[in-house]
């Protein structure tokens, strides 16, 4: 319902002369202007699509942020340790290579003709995948 300041204008418009048709033409615009100022805050707003992170583990909550630090520190000594382990097993083929023209036949010959004294341990549920045609060694869950 139109408020009385509305009315308030129609009357002031004939109250100066101004003939009906340019008070209501006036009246009009005025209202289509406000409805369109109202309509423009009332669509709903995009909200920011969030990105979720697969690597990060952590809740975001202060009360779980020890057990979230834990967790990334136990991450990251097992990403530590394969990649160490990784690292001296592709220096000890590399070195048996150079020494005997060739690649050993499984990570045990390492161990057999005493490069290694034993095959470094993988963290539980990690193992290696050896492929002896070119001396490529991966770890693999």
């Amino acid at each position: 319902m139109p408020s009385p300041q509305w009315f308030q204008y129609l009357r002031d418009c004939k109250s100066l002369g101004q003939g009906y048709r340019s008070c209501m033409k006036s009246f009009s615009i005025l209202v289509a202007i406000a409805l369109i100022t109202a309509g423009m805050g009332c669509g709903e707003k995009e909200k920011p699509v969030k990105k979720v992170d697969i690597d990060n583990n952590s809740s975001g909550n202060p009360l779980t942020a020890p057990v979230d630090y834990l967790g990334a520190v136990n991450k990251a000594r097992k990403t530590a340790i394969k990649t160490l382990d990784i690292a001296s097993l592709k220096q000890t083929i590399q070195t048996f290579q150079a020494n005997e023209d060739r690649f050993p036949k499984s990570l045990d010959e390492l161990v057999s003709m005493r490069y290694l004294s034993v095959i470094p341990a993988l963290p539980t549920g990690m193992r290696y995948n050896y492929n002896p045609a070119n001396g490529v060694v991966t770890v693999v869950k």
